[in-house]
Formats: structure tokens, C-alpha cells, sequence
């Protein structure tokens, strides 16, 4: 299995979102390297085959850009950002263990590769990995913040478990589990990083909010992922769906279907009922019943009061990368 590759397109915007900040990454990297080293050769493979798939690095990215935007990077930055990213990675690890996910960007697993137990201890590792950074980035609120990404983390996790044994999940529901298991840790990238450059405090709102509606953006395009054909993603289609997940495309299917198709899907869902027949009628239901272009459009409102939330800081190539940065949210197939 390969890694994917990035379309011309999106890694040209990429590549203007870490423009102003390249050095910065190169520091975070070098860094983030040092702190995973170990003796311990099953975790020195497993840091090693991590890298082979570490994705785009739009966390630490985001705390690099905010930081930036308000001040100087400082050791405390490239911390708050390793710490994050680590987090990151130990909630993925685990998620596959939980998931019975067997890809991740485009490269077996973890669990995969090597086995649950192993999976969970390392997750375990790096998760302990995070914590230290915290520390050694010297700022109380940045700790408090990484905190509180891995309480809400397994908060909305949980959250989602519950509420997948009934079909009646509302769009309120919808947002609350996003907002802790996706939003929040985008929020918390911005403003750890205006934290670690001692921003005033009205640009810390607004980087908060910059996180925040950037995450549920970028979750939304997730759960679009999900009812896609595209090949390119790097993880499975359909997972969500088979899980019993129910997501926004669904959530508005149902809610604006006629009672005799919604009642179908329900049964199966309540049941449990995700044979590869009932999971394909269960995508044309919510294509036919506009649940991909009510997502799209609802993505498309955060990616823009994300946009507006930047309209404070000065016009300039850091402001104009953060604007990269939200339609990439949007934009990206991968």
C-alpha cells in the first residue's frame, strides 16, 4: 500500500499556508524528532513508521501561524505545538484500536501493523510524551489548555458512543461531538499559540474562534469524506456509516425525509443492520435527500466566520496564510 499523494492544486496551497513560517516548522520538526527519541526498539519503529504517514501537520501548523501572527515563535510555541501534535497522534492510534480501523493515511495502521495491545501502549507512550512538552513549554495556560483537549477528547468520544445506540441524533447532538472531539483541539492550536507569545486578549478570542469554526469545517469535510468514491482520502469510506456513526449528511437526510424512507433507515440503524446492501442504500438516501449539499453549505458558513474572525490583525502574509489555512478546510481531498 502507498502513501498518498498530495493533488498539484492543494499542495500548492499548502505550500503558501507554511510560506511565512518554514523556519518555524523546520524547528518544530527537529524538535519534535529529539523528543521522540528512545532506546526502546519497538517504539523507535513505531516513531519511525509514524513518520512515514505524518500527514499534513495542520496543528502545529495553526499554533506556528497564530503565534506568529501576534509575535515572535518561542521555545514555548514549538512546544505547545509538539505537545498538541503528539496528542493528535495518540487519539488516531487509539481511535483505530476502538474503530477496528486497519488504514490510516493511505499505510496500514498501527494496530494493523503490529497488533491492539501494542497500538494501545504505544498510544499510551506518546499520549505521556504530550504531557511532558506541556511542561516544558513554562506556561500554566498552555498546560490547562493541552488538558483539556484530552479530557474533551474521550468526552466526546464517549458522547458519540452513547448516542450512536439511538437514530434520533439531533444536530445539536451533532455539534456538541464535534466541538469536543474535533473543534476544540483546532481552537486550542490557536490559542496555545497565541499564548506562547503573550497576545492580548481580544486577539486570543479571536484565535479561539479561528480554531474552533476552522475544526468543525474541517470535520464536516470528514464526514463528507465519509459517502465519497474518492480514493485519495487515505482511510476507509463508508467506517462511519458502518459503525452506526451518524453524522450531519445523515442527520439532515432524516430529519427532511418522507416518514416511510426514514423508517427504513432508522430499523437498520437501531439494529445495527450494515450489511454492504443497506450501507449503499443508506448513502443514496442521503444523497437523495440533500444531506451532501446541506454539509456542504453548513462547511462553507464556518470556513467563512472563520475567514471573519481574522478581520482584526493586520493585512499581511501571515493573515493571508491563516486564510489558506480555512480553505484548505474546505477545499482539500485528502
Amino acid at each position: 500500500m502507498q502513501i498518498i499523494s498530495f493533488t498539484p492544486v492543494l499542495m500548492n496551497l499548502i505550500e503558501k499556508i507554511r510560506k511565512p513560517i518554514e523556519k518555524e516548522i523546520e524547528q518544530f520538526e527537529k524538535s519534535s524528532t529529539e523528543e521522540l527519541k528512545t532506546e526502546n526498539p519497538l517504539l523507535k519503529n513505531i516513531s519511525n513508521y509514524l513518520q512515514l504517514g505524518k500527514g499534513k501537520q495542520l496543528r502545529p501548523i495553526l499554533v506556528l501561524l497564530s503565534a506568529k501572527l501576534c509575535g515572535e515563535v518561542t521555545e514555548s510555541t514549538i512546544y505547545g505545538a509538539i505537545s498538541l501534535e503528539l496528542i493528535h497522534t495518540a487519539s488516531l492510534i487509539h481511535d483505530d484500536v476502538v474503530d477496528n480501523t486497519f488504514q490510516r493515511r493511505g499505510l496500514p495502521s498501527i494496530n494493523a501493523q503490529w497488533n491492539n495491545k501494542v497500538a494501545i501502549l504505544a498510544g499510551d507512550h506518546i499520549l505521556s510524551k504530550s504531557l511532558s512538552c506541556g511542561i516544558k513549554s513554562q506556561n500554566t495556560r498552555i498546560l490547562e489548555a493541552i488538558a483539556n483537549v484530552g479530557m474533551n477528547l474521550t468526552d466526546g468520544e464517549l458522547l458519540q458512543l452513547d448516542k450512536v445506540q439511538h437514530a434520533q441524533l439531533t444536530e445539536d447532538d451533532y455539534f456538541e461531538i464535534i466541538h469536543k472531539k474535533t473543534a476544540l483541539l483546532f481552537s486550542s492550536c490557536a490559542l496555545i499559540g497565541g499564548l506562547s507569545v503573550k497576545a492580548d486578549k481580544d486577539s486570543l478570542m479571536h484565535l479561539f474562534h479561528f480554531g474552533e469554526y476552522a475544526g468543525i469545517c474541517f470535520q464536516m469535510k470528514d464526514d463528507l469524506f465519509d459517502y465519497s468514491e474518492n480514493n485519495k482520502i487515505g482511510k476507509p469510506t463508508r467506517n462511519d456509516i458502518k459503525d452506526g456513526k451518524i453524522t450531519l449528511p445523515l442527520i439532515y437526510a432524516l430529519k427532511n425525509a418522507d416518514e416511510s424512507q426514514k423508517h427504513e433507515i432508522e430499523k437498520w440503524i437501531e439494529n445495527k443492520d450494515f450489511s454492504d446492501f443497506h450501507i449503499e442504500e443508506i448513502v443514496k438516501f442521503v444523497r437523495e435527500n440533500g444531506g451532501l449539499e446541506y454539509t456542504f453549505q453548513k462547511m462553507e458558513e464556518y470556513k467563512n466566520k472563520a475567514i471573519e474572525e481574522l478581520n482584526s490583525f493586520a493585512d499581511n502574509e501571515l493573515k493571508q496564510s491563516m486564510i489558506f489555512f480555512a480553505d484548505f478546510m474546505s477545499n482539500r481531498d485528502f
